[in-house]
């Protein structure tokens, strides 16, 4: 019998990338180790375009020397999918938890981060769906609204989800989303036809929602924490 855990959950506003990276890279050595409980991190990024470890660098529609006239960066991770672009108002989760511990496959994994999305979508009226067909992450229509990018290492996860709240879509315009040409990217912003309340408020709901998909029945809040872990380093 599987028994509900604890989960930390840092709020962390704007972080850079490089530095998201190397906390996630930092939280996973403690998680392995039994150090932290499973941890989720909340926060968006600068303009930032990612690529997995595909490298298909070929979905990247302009030459990387013109990033800079966007304010946008280029970062290669380690993570599962295709290009894709972060940046404010893009609600993203990265959970560093133990998928032995909770019970999940890799595939549940996913399934459970779409069905995070495709629950809050439903909150404010949109009816999302995930991917179908070669199709990855949440769509409306055949829209895409969130994207997926997991890492799984000796069933820890790491990355995780990224939600169009209301990103500048026009990033969108310099890459092949995901690698799907001739699909359309959309946001909560654009589909949904209700007022949308503060940021801090839909951060808070896109966390409930990942919660209870999880069956955490205990939630520990830090905002912008400093910890030091065991082994020396301070993060």
């Amino acid at each position: 019998m599987r028994f509900p855990r604890t989960l930390k959950i840092w709020k962390m506003g704007i972080v850079n990338y490089k530095d998201a990276l190397h906390l996630q890279e930092k939280l996973v050595s403690a998680r392995k180790a039994s150090k932290i409980p499973d941890t989720l991190l909340s926060l968006q990024h600068p303009p930032t375009y990612t690529l997995g470890k595909r490298r298909t660098d070929h979905n990247l529609l302009i030459p990387e020397s013109d990033l800079e006239k966007l304010g946008a960066e280029l970062h290669y991770t380690e993570r599962g999918g295709d290009i894709t672009f972060h940046g404010p108002n893009q609600s993203i989760l990265y959970p560093i938890i133990s998928l032995r511990d909770v019970g999940f496959g890799a595939r549940k994994y996913v399934e459970k981060l779409e069905l995070t999305m495709i629950e809050m979508a439903c909150l404010y009226g949109v009816k999302a769906r995930a991917g179908e067909k070669g199709e990855t992450g949440v769509w409306v229509g055949d829209r895409k609204i969130g994207a997926i990018g997991v890492r799984i290492s000796n069933g820890i996860t790491s990355h995780g989800l990224a939600f169009n709240v209301d990103p500048d879509l026009r990033y969108f315009k310099h890459i092949v989303p995901c690698g799907i040409a001739d699909k359309d990217v959309t946001s909560l912003r654009k589909e949904s036809v209700e007022v949308l309340p503060s940021e801090e408020v839909m951060e808070e709901q896109l966390i409930s929602c990942f919660v209870k998909l999880f069956g955490y029945c205990k939630t520990q809040v830090e905002k912008n924490p400093t910890i030091e872990l065991d082994f020396g380093d301070e993060i």
